[in-house]
């Protein structure tokens, strides 16, 4: 499904923010990407939906190498892939609602069947009954649902957040990782960055572990 064959990422003026990285994680597998700030965490899932490209190295999804992709492309793969990133992009001019019919704007669903697609996101994530407000008046939680409704309204294979849970509350946080629990429980491959270890250490998964741009451990090896 996801496959890093020797990958770094090199930016303007020298820095690598990934060096020389190596996994596959197959469909239907949770994999918690842990490491302090800065380890590359970020910069691996923007190579896994084109938002950037490696430097060396071959990036595998669902058997496309994403580097070949030309940008024409580029959007059908997005299509089988859910984003969650942490400056969520909600429209804050629009209502919850159309936020989350945003993907569905340009697929071949009549507006009906898109209405109910949307719905049944935001009932999916407890936000039904919010559908006619607007983002800035729902809580950080609800913002952070909202973001998750509309990353998985296209039904996608694999679903990616990165640090979903930051600045949220104990609860929150608990209930926006029983979320992604629940598409991964009806096989969805699912990759969630975050630096919470209590987190992760209360949810058996896989977990690969970056540091300073390198693959550290991964938990599927065993060791540590």
């Amino acid at each position: 499904m996801i496959g890093f064959s020797k990958v770094s990422k090199r930016y303007p003026g020298g820095f690598e923010a990934l060096k020389d990285v190596s996994f596959s994680i197959a469909a239907g597998e949770l994999t918690f990407v842990t490491g302090h700030s800065g380890a590359g965490k970020s910069t691996l899932f923007k190579l896994i939906a084109a938002i950037e490209r490696a430097t060396s190295g071959t990036v595998l999804v669902n058997g496309q190498n994403v580097g070949a992709l030309r940008p024409a492309a580029i959007p059908f793969l997005r299509r089988n892939l859910g984003l969650v990133f942490q400056d969520q992009k909600l429209l804050y001019d629009r209502s919850v609602f159309d936020n989350v019919m945003l993907p569905l704007a340009f697929s071949d669903f009549s507006g009906r069947e898109a209405a109910r697609r949307a719905r049944a996101a935001l009932d999916k994530v407890g936000l039904l009954a919010r559908e006619r407000a607007h983002p800035m008046q729902l809580s950080g939680g609800e913002q952070q649902r909202l973001a998750i409704a509309r990353a998985v309204v296209n039904r996608p294979a694999v679903l990616i957040a990165d640090e979903p849970t930051a600045n949220l509350d104990a609860g929150s946080a608990e209930r926006i990782i029983a979320l992604f629990l629940s598409f991964n429980q009806v096989g969805v491959t699912v990759l969630i960055a975050t630096h919470d270890e209590q987190l992760i250490a209360r949810h058996a998964a896989r977990t690969l572990r970056l540091a300073a741009g390198g693959l550290e451990h991964d938990s599927a090896e065993g060791g540590e």
